[in-house]
């Protein structure tokens, strides 16, 4: 429903995404309008991290890749899979979960879709973006975010939250993050 979206909405649009690298995903997300930092050494530790593990396990060869592993380190890392996923659900029984939400992810930011009747924070409100970056890894994100537009529409409250000027590092480590999951994308796409 882009086309009801008000003038500023459409600025914000185009300067967080416009000429950049963008994902548009269902994740767990949320925004804590409020003071807040965020925790950017962390951040750029599990994106880091996820990319790592990522690297042993790309798609594009990892039937190549296993298939030279001998059949023990196979099944280690098969097992190893099952115990992540078993670690995950009980972490998030156990603790509280960032509901699953329509956003679009860019390196300067993110369009978040927020449950219908919240009021919309004003513009330039600062807070806090808790995001979780893995459905396997329940672990999230906490980047200090600013409010730059919204907008309702039947579905919800749309917000459009810019990040300030991240260090080097998190910001190279958010765009192999989100080059990864754009190749994934276009990877289901051609498979459908």
């Amino acid at each position: 429903m882009t086309g009801g979206w008000p003038q500023a909405a459409h600025a914000a649009e185009a300067g967080l995404f416009g000429d950049t690298l963008s994902c548009e995903a269902i994740l767990p997300a949320a925004f804590q309008p409020g003071g807040g930092h965020g925790r950017l050494p962390q951040a750029e530790a599990l994106l880091r991290g996820l990319a790592q593990v990522e690297d042993l396990r790309t798609e594009d060869s990892g039937e190549e890749k296993r298939g030279e592993l001998p059949l023990l380190a196979q099944r280690m890392d098969a097992k190893l899979d099952l115990m992540l996923v078993m670690i995950g659900r009980l972490v998030r029984q156990s603790a509280q979960a960032l509901p699953a939400r329509p956003l679009r992810w860019s390196a300067r930011g993110l369009r978040l879709l927020l449950d219908p009747g919240i009021p919309a924070p004003a513009v330039d409100t600062p807070g806090v973006l808790r995001l979780q970056p893995s459905d396997w890894l329940p672990d999230d994100l906490e980047l200090p975010a600013l409010v730059t537009a919204s907008a309702g529409d039947p579905a919800g409250l749309w917000l459009w939250l810019r990040f300030p000027a991240l260090p080097a590092g998190l910001e190279e480590a958010m765009d192999r993050h989100l080059f990864r999951m754009h190749r994934r994308q276009v990877a289901d796409a051609r498979r459908r």
